[in-house]
């Protein structure tokens, strides 16, 4: 039986541009997630099954899989990417100044892959914006019952040197409206952020974002570093241990790759899949039992996820997967977890 999503996105998204796709989708996202009916609607036929809920974060979430940062930039979508199947909602990368991101065409899709390109360079309206939203969202009982993180990055006009206060910013904004914050420090689309991997620029940005977000909330907030999959290993286990060393809630592992030949930009999708669960099984290693590990890269199927769980995530995420799979793919996904737990 054909999938009538999988025709239509052979059929008419593969010839429209990947970026224009992607404004047209977010926008019926967004209908369906304001409109009660629709929105529920879409729980009630392809949304994940209610029967069965893990924890995360102290909140119960109703699976395993939840959408990762860089679908949701501006908050805008989360209400409807819930009601779709997913157990939790990452927004973001957010930033402390809005930007457009890097000049297009950036985004690219390779199909035989199923698998993106993109160099959007953080394109988003601003920490302070998306906070706006979040605070209305968590107004309503449906915001209230979700779990939600906010992914922050560096601005792209902010120096180095200034990264601390940037993810400062950022924090403060949206801390007290999320459960909780990853801080991204490993998109190859932001000249020299990747640098602030290196634990001797990262050690303040963590403390001082942890610091802020406490803060700002009047709570604590769990906080996570974002990783490259393209760190060495010994690279990995240094940042694991950093964050063991903070006492941050965890990691997530791992952000897009720049090891492939396909031109600039990060690649998501299947090629990632495979040094994500090593990336995982590492940091597991270094953390031990007790702190979070979000698991990311290339999850196409629940076997994907659960191999991923296998090497020590706590939960996973994707985003890739969804573009291709349509969106009853995150209902189905979580489904299929929840059968084998």
């Amino acid at each position: 039986m054909v999938n009538p999503y999988s025709a239509f996105f052979s059929s008419v998204f593969t010839r429209v541009d990947p970026e224009v796709a992607h404004r047209i989708a977010t926008l019926l996202i967004r209908v369906a997630g304001a409109v009660a009916p629709m929105r529920e609607g879409l729980r009630r036929t392809i949304g994940r099954s209610e029967g069965s809920t893990t924890r995360l974060f102290d909140r119960e979430i109703p699976g395993l899989l939840g959408v990762a940062a860089g679908f949701d930039k501006d908050a805008t979508m989360a209400a409807a990417l819930d009601a779709m199947g997913f157990a939790f909602v990452e927004v973001g990368t957010v930033t402390a100044r809005p930007q457009p991101g890097n000049a297009p065409p950036r985004l690219w899709r390779l199909v035989p892959e199923r698998a993106l390109r993109n160099r959007m360079g953080f394109n988003n309206a601003g920490a302070a914006a998306a906070a706006t939203r979040l605070q209305q969202l968590r107004r309503t009982p449906h915001g209230r019952r979700m779990v939600i993180g906010a992914n922050i990055g560096k601005s792209k006009v902010t120096p180095a040197a200034a990264a601390v206060t940037d993810y400062v910013i950022s924090a403060r904004a949206v801390a007290a409206h999320v459960d909780y914050l990853v801080v991204n420090v490993s998109s190859p689309n932001t000249p020299g952020l990747r640098d602030l991997q290196q634990t001797e620029a990262l050690r303040p940005i963590l403390e001082a974002v942890r610091d802020a977000a406490r803060a700002a909330a009047a709570r604590e907030v769990p906080v996570l570093v974002k990783i490259a999959p393209d760190l060495a290993d010994a690279d990995v286990d240094a940042v694991a241990r950093l964050a063991r060393d903070l006492d941050l809630a965890g990691v997530v592992a791992v952000n897009t790759t720049i090891d492939h030949d396909h031109g600039p930009g990060g690649l998501s999708g299947p090629p990632v899949r495979e040094r994500g669960v090593q990336v995982v099984r590492r940091v597991r290693e270094v953390l031990g039992p007790k702190p979070v590990i979000l698991g990311v890269g290339g999850i196409s199927t629940a076997a994907d996820a659960r191999e991923y769980l296998a090497a020590g995530a706590t939960a996973v995420q994707a985003y890739t997967a969804f573009i291709y799979g349509g969106p009853a793919w995150p209902g189905q996904v979580n489904r299929a977890l929840t059968k084998v737990r």
